[in-house]
């Protein structure tokens, strides 16, 4: 797998709202989007999309007036490389370990068969 750099909070909850979007997004989509949770002022919002372009996770294109984005690595794809540091960093790559520090987190046991469906089905 190819590695992912990690994004910031604020980074990456833009690219969570242009993934779960239609593509292209423009700016105000996002903005609406955000304003629902905790708003930022759109210069803001613009220094995060930039950085989000410079560093090869966007594109951006001219529509009219306005710009607009789209993904360049997808939700899975990044959802994919931040597993694997987290499993790499907290638990030494064990995936025994993980399910171990999960199972004495309080999953509940219906959690727990659904993912072992999971992984009997080969979905995982």
């Amino acid at each position: 797998m190819k590695e992912i750099k990690r994004l910031p909070e604020s980074e990456l909850e833009i690219m969570q709202i242009i993934c779960r979007e239609t593509a292209p997004v423009s700016r105000a989509v996002i903005e609406h989007t955000l304003n629902e949770k905790h708003p930022l002022a759109p210069t803001t919002i613009l220094t995060l999309l930039t950085r989000l372009c410079e560093k090869g996770f966007l594109s951006q294109k001219k529509a009219g007036r306005t710009n607009v984005y789209e993904p360049l690595i997808t939700e899975k794809d990044y959802l994919a490389s931040e597993s694997r540091l987290f499993l790499d960093r907290l638990f030494n790559g064990s995936v025994a370990n993980f399910a171990v520090a999960l199972c004495d987190s309080g999953i509940k046991k219906e959690e727990v068969e659904e993912l072992r469906r999971l992984l009997e089905k080969g979905e995982l």
